[in-house]
């Protein structure tokens, strides 16, 4: 058997690079390692600052704080005269100041541009050598952000450690540092452990409005960020974080991105010994995903809003140079996830996302997608292990609730042959609320389940709505616990056709794949459809060739034909409504099944070879939508379909030279579907005899 699973493998991965799948990439940085681990999660300090930053403009200043509570009104008055004694104007400027651990920046409410960071770099900083990503920014070392820190920042924290900033406002809104697209990052920290941000907004880059690297650490409190190109908040190669009550909307990749999460749980299976994120409180809306994480390992995720996305939530293994992958381990539970359906798609269509960042009316609510993604999906898992959905809100999604599908291990770019299965295993699905909002509104889900049918011990319970398939594994009461399951190395081959084509997105070339509904496609437009229609052409062609030139004398051999040619009607019709609740996939593959089974009993003798490879693949057929419908045929390696697949090709090219010979002669005993007396068994032609003699005659 693991010969087998082997050889399955490998041709699954020569038919993806044979179709043109190859390694993407998303977040690229200079590589990092994981934190010992050493470090907490930091505390809130609620003790006077140590350095204080504002405007000079003091009409201005009191306009914004009119409205505040008395008491902290008073409290920022008295801020703002300390700081026109011995403050800065520029949070950068308040940063290198810092010269011990443990330091409070009190940032006054007001509008940072940062000024003095905006220029872009000069002299030697303009001659860095230094890898260029595929969207044209230097990958720079970690000594050639600190020698050049506002080439790529325009706020860079580097090296310092358990530092606090924190808006003095009465919101979020009240400070506000603004990047102007003039930035990849807003705000980095890099290699800061312990630090702290709380209560601003930061907005308008060209890449992260907040970003923190190698960090074992972080806690990120009642922070906005917005219109980014890429990620609102994105936290890489980190533990011990904490994101709090935020917000974050009108970003082309996600609002929120644990991405390459420390991986403490990546040998332990079900056993989770500590979560290296947590996010809580949270709203992620109108972006292109609500939350996303490459290698989003060890992920508490709980109480958040994911909404009005194109998706709500996803967690992958797709994107090469990230640490910890596969991903592993996250947790999802109690969480909104809700109406994920804006299509910002169309922003590419017109030509909006060609324009210069600022150009493109991000603030008027335009997002620019940055990858492929199903729009209306509410969680999607593509290529995770071991990842826990459990008590979430799940409802308005107009494509699934859940998707789910491997990602073989060269597309991350690890070639080595016994990882190449080594995703979409032991994902649970358990008593979340499908199709109903909190107080009981019906806001159905167009399916429940997506899932390519790989992996082992996936399950589901506690589902509401059609599935596809609708033959699920369904979870026990203990982790583990599996009925219904199988073991599957590869996907089912329409859904990897599919997974593979929509793949082709590219954002920089403003490219849209033909043939995805991802992207709008529609009817005769989808690959499903455009593959169901080729196979219906061939056996449509093959089978009535067949029917006419042995068993159109024959009625049941008629009727067989007829639920053959009703079941290619039937799969087309099926293939091009997505077969959202509907039987009609199942009920084709049972009439077609029917329709070999048939021809191939009636073929028996007259072909008997032939007749019983029909007959054998009818029965075939009809396995398959047992195994969609009813419940997964288990310890096989491979879906029925796959098989089907492979001795339909054979069949075509065998029906094709059976319909091509000496057709036999239709006497009685040939329509009754007795072998033909001028034929031999194997419906050749019988040798000739001795001639006739008078006492023979």
């Amino acid at each position: 058997m693991p010969r087998i699973r082997k050889s399955l493998v490998a041709l699954a991965a020569f038919l993806a690079v044979f179709a043109g799948a190859a390694p993407a990439v998303a977040h690229e940085e200079r590589p990092v390692d994981f934190p010992d681990g050493s470090g907490s999660v930091p505390t809130y300090r609620a003790e006077e600052p140590d350095l204080v930053v504002c405007k000079t403009d003091r009409a201005d200043f009191e306009r914004r704080i009119s409205g505040f509570p008395a008491e902290l009104r008073q409290r920022n008055l008295a801020l703002f005269d300390q700081c026109q004694k011995s403050g800065f104007r520029h949070v950068q400027e308040a940063v290198n100041a810092v010269d011990k651990a443990g330091m409070n920046i009190a940032v006054l409410p007001g509008l940072y541009l940062e000024e003095p960071t905006q220029p872009g770099p000069e002299g030697a900083c303009a001659e860095l050598k230094a890898p260029k990503s595929s969207f044209g920014y230097q990958i720079l070392s970690y000594e050639q952000q600190k020698q050049c820190p506002t080439n790529q920042n325009l706020i860079a924290i580097l090296g310092k450690q358990d530092l606090q900033i924190e808006g003095t406002g009465a919101s979020r809104n009240d400070v506000i540092i603004d990047g102007q697209y003039k930035k990849l990052n807003v705000i980095r920290a890099d290699g800061s452990d312990g630090i702290y941000l709380k209560n601003f907004t930061a907005q308008r880059s060209t890449f992260n409005s907040v970003y923190i690297l190698a960090g074992d650490g972080f806690a990120i409190d009642d922070v906005l960020t917005r219109w980014n190109d890429e990620y609102g908040f994105l936290t890489f190669a980190s533990d011990h974080g904490l994101y709090k009550d935020c917000e974050s909307y009108g970003n082309g990749d996600s609002g929120i991105y644990p991405g390459s999460a420390s991986d403490v749980n990546s040998d332990r299976g079900y056993d989770v010994r500590r979560y290296s994120m947590e996010i809580t409180g949270c709203r992620s809306h109108h972006n292109m995903v609500g939350y996303s994480g490459t290698a989003g390992n060890s992920v508490w995720v709980h109480d958040n809003e994911f909404d009005h996305n194109m998706a709500g939530a996803t967690m992958d293994s797709a994107f090469p140079g990230h640490p910890g992958l596969p991903q592993d381990h996250a947790k999802f539970e109690r969480n909104l996830v809700h109406d994920n359906n804006q299509d910002y798609y169309r922003y590419v269509r017109d030509g909006t996302c060609a324009k210069p960042p600022a150009e493109r009316g991000y603030e008027k609510g335009v997002v620019c997608p940055q990858i492929s993604v199903p729009v209306g999906t509410g969680f999607i898992v593509a290529g995770g292990n071991y990842n826990l959905f459990q008590d979430n809100w799940i409802y308005g999604q107009q494509r699934a609730a859940f998707v789910l599908h491997a990602v073989p291990a060269f597309i991350r770019g690890e070639n080595a042959f016994g990882k190449q299965w080594d995703t979409s295993h032991h994902n649970r699905y358990i008593g979340n609320h499908l199709g109903v909002d909190r107080e009981g509104a019906s806001r159905p889900n167009k399916t429940s389940v997506w899932w390519d049918g790989q992996g082992e011990g996936n399950c589901w319970s506690g589902l509401a709505g059609q599935s596809n398939p609708p033959a699920l594994p369904s979870c026990g009461d203990k982790p583990g616990e599996v009925s219904g399951g199988g073991d599957r190395v590869v996907g089912e081959p329409v859904k990897l056709a599919q997974l593979l084509v929509c793949a082709e997105y590219d954002a920089g070339a403003r490219k849209l794949p033909a043939g995805c509904d991802w992207y709008g496609a529609r009817g005769v437009e989808r690959i499903e459809t455009q593959l169901a229609l080729a196979v219906a052409a061939v056996l449509g062609l093959v089978g009535g060739v067949l029917w006419w030139r042995l068993l159109r004398r024959d009625r049941w051999g008629t009727v067989a034909a007829g639920a053959g040619l009703a079941g290619l009607v039937l799969d087309v019709v099926g293939s091009a409504s997505s077969y959202a609740h509907t039987a009609l996939p199942w009920v084709a593959l049972v009439l077609l099944g029917g329709w070999w089974a048939g021809t191939g009993w009636l073929l028996r003798g007259r072909r008997p070879v032939f007749g019983w490879v029909t007959l054998g693949l009818g029965v075939l057929t009809m396995a398959d939508a047992f195994d969609k419908a009813v419940v997964m045929i288990p310890w096989i390696p491979l879906s029925p379909a796959w098989i089907r697949t492979v001795v339909g090709l054979v069949w075509v090219l065998w029906g094709v030279v059976a319909a091509a010979r000496q057709p036999l002669r239709a006497d009685a005993g040939a329509d009754a579907g007795e072998p033909d007396r001028g034929a031999a068994p194997d419906g050749g032609p019988v040798a000739p005899g001795p001639e006739p003699t008078a006492a023979t005659a």
